[in-house]
């Protein structure tokens, strides 16, 4: 059992990470690397000591954690590989015009870090979104130090992680206090961290309230500081008359799987199925039911979650218009997921907000649509998400290029005959959307573009080649790509010119 971290082992956890940052923010792209790379392999190294913690915290099965830490293995070699190759830094360089009236100074600009970060463990990923997950790597790899605050749901596997990011400061010589470790159940403990003048910027995955909270903090302080905060959504799903109709079975089938997958404990699970009435969309119906009568129960994160879930279930189901379709035919224990389909028509749903709100677990909400306008209607009325999925034909995607539209505006990630579960690890992927999917649409949590959140740009100017940072250097001593007058290039510069 952890005891919740007084105010003043905060106060020194986040002094010493101010003192590293001076230090850390000058080791260079690959050292950055080497220490990421390090870490990746002292958590392979925790072997089946870490996977049996996990599992006796969270419910995961033992496959879904060994495939969880390969994925955090994986994130922190990625974001280094990244880290050394520079294209995140965005390195501008225009060089000086003398003859031009008034002369045009030499500017050259990049992304430096901001500071210490303070990232939230994930509960649905102890892995992956936690103590040596996605924030932390993006973090270091731009030259922050990291304070992780463990989620009190895993505070075990939270410690064995950090036990092993510490191996790798010894072994790597990085500065003491590049890397904290705060545990605590009370809000009191995040909200220190937030305010403390010495945080610079929070990472964090998890609900709204908690996510909101945190921004909300973050906005009082004398010095404001970004939150990026990833808080779920609904997903919806559109499904278009002519692709139900020639596939209703096959897409029941496959969304089935989606919404129960991980007990619904995924920030991309398909809520919403929003549909326009015809027989095809009753024949899905039907089969999506019969599907989820024939997946049993099982144990979701904790008992925080569960109990969650069935007072969000509850209350959705009671809402005015709203009826059940199917359940699991097998009865759920304690701190079990019921795998649940609801349905209810477009007005009720346009006119019930309550509707719109995410149950976190394994149940969606079909939408009853009298046509395609109607369709058009809810589009419009949906809040900010992480993912938005068209199951339509191509001709259906050309001619509905309003609803296309719509639906543009409220995601971060548009899928076309897909699933939203499933998050790839790679640059193009896009992991954030509008509010309150997230408190930043314009950043990624996923993929290296997400490095970039815990940097700023800062310009030089007149600055003598020899004085200047080695990613902005004539020679272009990292061999990085960079935009100089306004070619993206690796040329060295000569006598003021790219070529």
């Amino acid at each position: 059992m952890f005891k919740d971290a007084t105010t003043d082992e905060i106060d020194s956890a986040l002094r010493k990470a101010w003192q590293a940052f001076h230090l850390y923010r000058k080791f260079s792209l690959k050292q950055r690397a080497d220490f990421m790379k390090a870490i990746a392999v002292e958590l392979d190294n925790t072997g089946d000591s870490l996977i049996s913690t996990a599992m006796r915290e969270t419910n995961l099965p033992e496959a879904r954690l060994r495939g969880e830490r390969a994925r955090t293995i994986f994130q922190l070699n990625s974001y280094a590989e990244a880290c050394v190759k520079g294209d995140w830094l965005e390195a501008r360089i225009d060089t000086a015009i003398e003859t031009k009236i008034p002369p045009k100074p030499d500017i050259r600009k990049m992304l430096v870090p901001l500071g210490p970060v303070v990232v939230f463990g994930a509960s649905n990923f102890p892995l992956a979104y936690s103590t040596a997950g996605g924030d932390t790597a993006c973090a270091f790899a731009a030259g922050c130090p990291v304070i992780v605050k463990a989620h009190p749901a895993h505070p075990d596997t939270s410690e064995q992680v950090a036990h092993a990011i510490k191996n790798a400061v010894q072994k790597c010589n990085m500065p003491d206090g590049v890397f904290q470790h705060i545990q605590g159940n009370s809000f009191e403990v995040g909200k220190a961290l937030v305010m403390h003048p010495f945080t610079k910027a929070v990472g964090f995955t998890g609900s709204y309230t908690g996510g909101k909270q945190l921004y909300d903090w973050a906005q009082q302080r004398k010095e404001p500081i970004p939150v990026f905060a990833e808080m779920g959504s609904v997903n919806p799903v559109f499904l278009l008359p002519e692709k139900l109709s020639n596939e209703a079975d096959t897409i029941a089938k496959l969304y089935a799987q989606s919404i129960t997958v991980g007990v619904g404990q995924f920030c991309t699970n398909p809520g919403l199925l929003i549909g326009v009435d015809s027989e095809s969309l009753d024949q899905f119906i039907i089969r999506l039911g019969k599907a989820i009568e024939l997946i049993a129960p099982t144990p979701m994160l904790h008992q925080g979650i569960a109990k969650s879930f069935n007072e969000k279930r509850a209350t959705a189901l009671s809402q005015q218009g709203v009826k059940l379709i199917a359940s699991s035919d097998s009865p759920a224990n304690e701190n079990e997921g019921l795998p649940t389909i609801a349905a209810t028509d477009a007005e009720h749903f346009l006119n019930n907000p309550r509707l719109h709100q995410e149950v976190f677990g394994p149940y969606s909400l079909v939408v009853r649509c009298k046509d395609l306008q109607q369709m058009n209607e809810v589009a419009a009325k949906l809040e900010g998400q992480l993912t938005a999925t068209l199951m339509a034909t191509d001709d259906e995607v050309i001619n509905n290029h309003a609803l296309v539209e719509k639906i543009k505006n409220c995601c971060g990630r548009l899928i076309l005959n897909g699933i939203p579960t499933g998050v790839e690890v790679c640059l193009s992927m896009q992991h954030g959307g509008p509010f309150p999917a997230t408190t930043d649409s314009r950043f990624t949590s996923v993929g290296a573009d997400g490095i970039k959140r815990f940097a700023r740009p800062l310009a030089f100017q007149n600055w003598p080649n020899q004085l200047l940072p080695d990613e902005l250097r004539n020679d272009n001593p990292l061999g990085i790509w960079r935009t100089v007058n306004n070619e993206f290039t690796k040329n060295k510069i000569n006598n003021g010119d790219s070529k």
